[in-house]
């Protein structure tokens, strides 16, 4: 190699001298930048403890509201389980007062072990929203719980619903088999693994989930959504 480009290739005097308190310089100010990164997210995301990430669940998700609202509600939830049930009223009624403040979004997780019908209602909401009508099943399916309930195979009653809602017959029967609609469920199902749900309704708010025994009553999801908005711990 030769000497010039061996002089080309090593740093001048000086810099070489001060080579040490230029690298201590820009770690300095890497680290702070950092810091100062991670505060504004900590300060943009209202609550304590750890942002959620899990698996990504199905995509798109099922989700109403703006993609940027400063409120993020997820729910986990079981068509046949009770407690969603009388939830519902309480979410519906958020989701419209809270307006463009909140992006609502719902993920399947059936509880097959303790609810026998709760995956073919999870199936007949997919498919249903495959032809464009996922939010008019959900809202079927929880209004009349304690009907479909009790039949021990309900699929002929969500065919009556899937007609009543518009939508094409025999292309909701095929979907409701459909590896589509199946992958969706399995997805939304894993994500609710990957974030340690054990039970429904598990309500997620902004990334962090939030204790069932703080949610007895139905304005205590509301005391959660208005301590974020005022960027109040929870």
């Amino acid at each position: 190699m030769s000497k010039k480009r061996e002089t080309r290739q090593a740093p001048p005097p000086q810099t070489k001298h001060y080579l040490p308190f230029i690298i201590i310089a820009v770690v300095l100010v890497a680290a702070v930048a950092v810091g100062a990164w991670l505060w504004r997210s900590a300060r943009k995301s209202s609550g304590t403890g750890a942002v959620a990430v899990g698996a990504p669940g199905a995509q798109p998700p099922h989700a109403s509201g703006r993609e940027n609202a400063p409120l993020t509600l997820e729910e986990f939830g079981d068509y046949q389980c009770p407690p969603c049930g009388n939830a519902y009223p309480e979410v519906e009624k958020i989701r419209t007062d809270y307006g463009d403040k909140l992006r609502f979004i719902f993920r399947q997780y059936p509880l097959t072990q303790a609810h026998q019908s709760a995956l073919v209602a999870a199936h007949a909401a997919e498919a249903a929203g495959v032809q464009g009508k996922f939010w008019e099943m959900h809202d079927r399916l929880f209004r009349t719980q304690r009907d479909w309930s009790k039949d021990a195979n309900p699929r002929a009653i969500f065919e009556t619903y899937a007609s009543a809602i518009g939508l094409d017959l025999e292309r909701f029967k095929r979907d409701m088999d459909s590896a589509e609609v199946d992958a969706r469920i399995v997805a939304d199902h894993e994500r609710g693994n990957s974030l340690g749900v054990k039970s429904t309704p598990t309500f997620f708010l902004n990334g962090r989930e939030l204790p069932a025994d703080k949610l007895q009553t139905p304005t205590d999801l509301r005391s959660f959504l208005d301590a974020a908005l005022a960027g109040k711990s929870f």
